[in-house]
């Protein structure tokens, strides 16, 4: 995604139609759409039909007068909202479509607080995957721009993959590069400014007309994936 550029216009492409932005939406969202479905079917013979269900999540956003056209910054405050209940809505119509079918049983009992209780659940899902989605988006920005600024740079985004990705310690990174802990702690403390600037691009990719929720947002990242 580009830095001009905004959730909204990406949306407004997908929903067009426009190739780039069709690949893009997919790519940034599948894995959100994936994890809540995932989660929601984990122990149910749903389960099967797990990746039908996510290209039709998509299939409903990106066809002609699918619900894409109803997005947008003045009808919703948050795209994050609008792809849950639409995600909820695709289960549903999976699930109804199969108890037709009688492929899965319904429910003997219905309660209302546990339907509750597991509806709060998958949210607590969706939440952490679309704050997994957008780490991401921040992980390869940065790495994309240090391509560009050249191999110290590189160096510091490999350097953030071993501490966080293999759990390595800066000592231990330190001994295998062959440097001092405290020229390693210095490029560490880069690093990790370097990400939160990407990181703060992407979430005002992701709400740019609504900066206090932005900076709400980018808190809000940390203490769900904390």
């Amino acid at each position: 995604m580009e830095l001009e550029s905004t959730c909204w216009t990406l949306i407004q492409g997908a929903a067009r139609g426009v190739k780039e932005d069709v690949e893009s939406f997919i790519r940034l969202y599948a894995p959100v759409v994936r994890s809540y479905l995932s989660a929601r079917w984990q122990a149910s013979a749903q389960r099967s039909f797990l990746e039908d269900a996510v290209q039709e999540v998509f299939l409903e956003c990106i066809k002609e007068g699918g619900v894409l056209d109803r997005a947008g910054p003045d009808s919703l405050g948050s795209f994050r909202a609008f792809l849950l209940g639409v995600v909820r809505n695709i289960s549903l119509r999976f699930e109804s479509r199969n108890v037709r079918k009688k492929e899965v049983q319904p429910p003997t009992q219905f309660d209302p607080d546990l339907m509750t209780a597991e509806e709060e659940r998958l949210s607590v899902v969706f939440d952490r995957a679309w704050a997994l989605a957008l780490l991401r988006e921040a992980t390869t920005r940065q790495a994309e721009r240090a391509k560009i600024l050249g191999k110290d740079a590189e160096k510091r985004v490999e350097l953030l993959r071993l501490r966080f990705q293999e759990g390595k310690t800066l000592r231990d990174i330190a001994v295998v590069w062959d440097k001092d802990h405290g020229s390693v702690k210095r490029q560490n403390a880069r690093a990790l400014k370097e990400f939160e600037e990407a990181l703060r691009e992407v979430v005002t990719f992701h709400y740019p007309d609504l900066p206090v929720s932005g900076e709400q947002e980018l808190n809000r990242l940390l203490s769900v994936l904390g």
